[in-house]
């Protein structure tokens, strides 16, 4: 499959401008694949991930059930039934943006929610491809992400009994302890890979170095909040 390319900008991009793009990204990738196409998120589909998407902005009263709990089920529900509308209208829906009454049309929310979550669901749709391609890196995209993974990597990886430092190879720049304790293991890639793995997802190029059983027992953990 043949990545979609970022949208070209030119100078520094304010946070607002840059979710903007990863929104329009996002978008254009879904329409690419396809509503049936495979995800990385077990058991959805490109349409699933979509409705997953327009009710976490729309349906407030079912986005708080995606942390789990009581009103799990009633996300679920939520988000199957938005599943059923056209894929093109959800994709349309996505692409223009939170209503004006949603947390997420306040631009800093917005940036501080989505940048992530965009980066994230657009490899969960490009990687689950065959022969999926990375995306060209972008080095302000890279920023913030290897921001918000040196700061939620300690409670993303808060069940992995290891010590574990962040190496990012787009920089030259010595590695980052995310979590202390022994043995230690070095996970090295670009910020979009780091960020990738400490959310759990596997089809990352990342290396992981340290000893054989600390390998092991990182690769055996469970990531999330």
């Amino acid at each position: 499959m043949a990545p979609i390319v970022p949208v070209e900008h030119d100078g520094a991009m304010s946070p607002s401008s840059l979710v903007s793009q990863q929104r329009a990204n996002l978008a254009e990738l879904l329409l690419e694949v396809g509503p049936d196409a495979p995800t990385l998120c077990e058991g959805w589909t490109a349409r699933d991930l979509v409705a997953h998407l327009v009710i976490r902005e729309g349906r407030p009263d079912a986005a708080i059930g995606l942390l789990g709990g009581p009103l799990a089920k009633w996300t679920t529900k939520v988000q199957d039934e938005a599943a059923l509308r056209p894929f093109d209208d959800l994709v349309a829906t996505f692409r223009s943006g939170p209503p004006k009454w949603s947390p997420f049309a306040i631009s800093k929310v917005d940036a501080a929610a989505n940048i992530v979550e965009f980066a994230v669901h657009a490899e969960d749709v490009r990687r689950a491809q065959p022969h999926w391609v990375a995306a060209p890196s972008d080095p302000e995209l890279n920023e913030v992400l290897w921001s918000r993974v040196s700061k939620m990597g300690k409670l993303l990886m808060r069940g992995v009994p290891l010590g574990i430092e962040l190496q990012r190879t787009d920089l030259a720049a010595k590695p980052f302890a995310a979590k202390t304790g022994s043995p230690i293991v070095t996970l090295t890639g670009t910020p979009l890979d780091l960020v990738l793995r400490v959310y759990g997802r596997r089809a990352t190029e990342v290396q992981i170095s340290g000893d054989a059983a600390a390998i092991a027992t990182f690769e055996a953990a469970k990531f999330g909040i």
